[in-house]
């Protein structure tokens, strides 16, 4: 998906022109990606109120990319996203889980997902994303 994804990008068609505000909302909007994404794999009350926070944060992230780019690429790669995470969750919904043992989990746990989150994303917004995926967000 990576490699289709980056062999698109030089054939660019802009289907939309985001507002000028939608960079700033999206990057809001994925402030609590990387905590759900730690929560998934740590018991902390976030991973039981949410269920799967993964599936939370993946709807977020592709909300805040779909908000704030227009080309068509990122479109059809972050609808993709999208649809996954909302079926996804859809069929957890129908389907009879048990709750965790332990959903709530030692009290560091809820500090790694929370500072060890908010570390990532400030890692991301200084110079990571650009380093991994070759786009600034506020470039």
């Amino acid at each position: 998906m990576a490699k289709g994804y980056a062999l698109e990008k030089f054939e660019l068609q802009l289907l939309y022109v985001p507002p000028a505000f939608a960079r700033h909302v999206a990057a809001l909007l994925v402030l609590p990606v990387l905590p759900l994404l730690l929560a998934t794999y740590l018991p902390c009350h976030v991973k039981r109120l949410t269920k799967h926070p993964m599936l939370v944060g993946v709807k977020f992230l592709a909300l805040a990319h779909l908000l704030a780019n227009g080309m068509l690429t990122d479109v059809l790669l972050f609808v993709g996203f999208l649809l996954w995470a909302i079926l996804g969750r859809t069929s957890l919904k129908r389907r009879a889980l048990t709750p965790p043992a332990s959903a709530k989990g030692p009290i560091i746990n809820h500090v790694i997902v929370i500072v060890g989150g908010l570390g990532l994303y400030a890692a991301l917004m200084m110079g990571l994303h650009l380093r991994l995926f070759g786009v600034a967000p506020f470039g």
